[in-house]
């Protein structure tokens, strides 16, 4: 059957926000992260080379359909086409419902670049944090962009926005981290097992209104002391000092 014009079209304008939320679906691309969320999403519609079907005679999908290279090419948002294309439903995960006391999970107040947010999430995987909660106006996470950069964490981490200085005033009575010039040494504060880590965006930081919630600043140190250096740290950057210190001392 090929994978039709039409379909390619679908595809297509799933890089729109508005029509990623107008059929509440998103797009995946490639075998490892289109296999991991097979294991977790619900997939609506998959195109992929024979050789790959063939290989998996189990995938589980609305549809499925033989495609050719050439078509995957007209298809794809990444400059060398994949083998395979995958359509997933959105998860309907409400933060409301979930409770987030006895976990550390990670803020993101305004973190625009697709790539930082999807670098993040696989932050937050490699180190255990089940559970990413976004600023309104932070990188979507069903930007292909953004999909392509969590290498398959998405399938793992739980992605949420909300307006955060509601959401943080919520949980006052836990630890909520943020990092400052200002802050004291990461290295030396002590650091608990459940909470909030707030990294600001990649301009401006951490805005007032969520400031006003953090309770506990943290300074990431330059080595050495008094030495000349970078004015700051890329934020998926700090994002993985601050968590890789976290792990090594609570587990």
């Amino acid at each position: 059957m090929g994978l039709s014009k039409n379909r390619i079209k679908y595809i297509q304008s799933l890089k729109e926000k508005k029509h990623r939320s107008e059929y509440n679906t998103f797009v995946a691309e490639g075998v490892k992260l289109v296999f991991d969320l097979l294991a977790t999403c619900r997939c609506q519609f998959i195109a992929a080379l024979p050789e790959i079907l063939n290989a998996h005679p189990e995938i589980k999908a609305e549809e499925v359909v033989e495609a050719s290279m050439s078509e995957l090419k007209r298809a794809t948002f990444l400059k060398t086409a994949p083998q395979v294309i995958a359509v997933f439903y959105r998860p309907d995960d409400v933060i409301e419902q979930i409770d987030l006391n006895e976990q550390l999970s990670l803020v993101l107040d305004g973190v625009q670049d697709p790539g930082n947010v999807g670098a993040i999430i696989r932050i937050a995987d490699w180190f255990g944090i089940e559970h990413v909660i976004c600023s309104e106006d932070s990188a979507d996470i069903f930007n292909p962009k953004t999909v392509q950069a969590t290498m398959g964490a998405i399938a793992r981490v739980k992605v949420h926005y909300t307006g955060l200085a509601a959401f943080l005033q919520y949980y006052s009575h836990l630890p909520v981290y943020g990092t400052f010039l200002e802050g004291a040494d990461i290295y030396s504060e002590p650091l608990s097992g459940n909470g909030f880590i707030v990294m600001g965006s990649e301009g401006r930081g951490i805005r007032g209104e969520v400031m006003k919630q953090i309770n506990r600043k943290l300074f990431i140190p330059n080595f050495p002391d008094g030495r000349a250096t970078s004015e700051s740290l890329n934020v998926a950057a700090a994002t993985a000092v601050v968590c890789a210190e976290f792990r090594r001392r609570v587990r």
